[in-house]
């Protein structure tokens, strides 16, 4: 993403935790910086992707002191409503615009600069971040502060769901005696087609969970949804049945592709195997 910022010709200064991580951004032409403080001075636009809420909330605050009254924030991380909401707040305070502005579209979709943005926040903030999200992909305002997220959520209960029908619909086609491959190439077309019968069901045949979207990520995200019905007062049964079968997955493939989800079906149907494939975890 911001390879893609510094390609369309804007002047962008990096941080990571890890510093070797922005080596190529900085070759490529990105200012680095030391700290958070340091990376923000004299930034109008200012954004962070980050693991979770709290480590937003703790870079934000490492460098909230630089922060320039009327400078835009825009968090591109997948955070919880209520920690995105508590983002705003404490910028608007102190005279910052905020927009939370999770993405969806994986490794793939950001090198691509074709990434969903689904964003929260003031008209205003929209508009004035406009022009700089849409070098990263397809940018849609979909509510006020929170909604970002709100929506990310909802992406990913989708996107969960989907990848445990579709291993399941693998495995029955594998066990029942039918050739996987040529039944995901049948659907192709029909109305069971999406993006992700496309690509992860490719991924599963193919047994290459190296990782795009993480599993570890995605059991936070839908934690982070039934949190949201909470709140909402609503209840998601089938929701609550994708976090438990993401969160029985074991450890050790916490940094895999989220289509591992396939291998969790498959240890609750010993001796059935999808496809001859040896698994590609790294």
């Amino acid at each position: 993403m911001a390879a893609r910022l510094l390609k369309a010709g804007y002047q962008v200064t990096v941080w990571n935790r890890t510093m070797a991580k922005t080596e190529a951004l900085i070759a490529a032409g990105a200012e680095p910086a030391a700290t958070p403080a340091d990376a923000v001075v004299a930034a109008e636009i200012i954004i962070t992707m980050l693991e979770a809420g709290p480590v937003v909330a703790q870079v934000i605050a490492a460098a909230s002191g630089s922060i320039a009254p009327g400078a835009l924030v825009i968090d591109m991380s997948s955070t919880r409503q209520d920690e995105a909401l508590a983002l705003h707040a404490a910028l608007a305070g102190r005279g910052i615009a905020c927009l939370d502005a999770p993405v969806s579209g994986g490794v793939l979709g950001a090198h691509a600069g074709s990434l969903a943005i689904m964003a929260g926040g003031a008209v205003a903030d929209f508009e004035r971040a406009l022009e700089v999200l849409q070098v990263l992909g397809r940018p849609t305002l979909v509510g006020g502060p929170g909604s970002g997220q709100v929506a990310k959520l909802c992406n990913q209960l989708i996107v969960g769901a989907t990848l445990n029908v579709i291993a399941e619909a693998l495995l029955l086609a594998q066990a029942a005696g039918a050739d996987p491959v040529a039944v995901r190439q049948a659907l192709r077309g029909g109305f069971a087609e999406s993006r992700l019968l496309e690509v992860h069901g490719q991924r599963m045949l193919e047994r290459d969970f190296r990782a795009g979207g993480q599993v570890r990520s995605q059991a936070k995200d839908l934690d982070n949804v039934l949190i949201a019905a909470a709140d909402a007062g609503i209840a998601l049964p089938l929701a609550a049945l994708v976090q438990a079968a993401y969160r029985a997955l074991p450890e050790a493939l916490a940094g895999a592709d989220q289509s591992a989800i396939l291998i969790g079906l498959e240890q609750t149907n010993p001796g059935i195997r999808l496809g001859q494939h040896v698994d590609q975890l790294s």
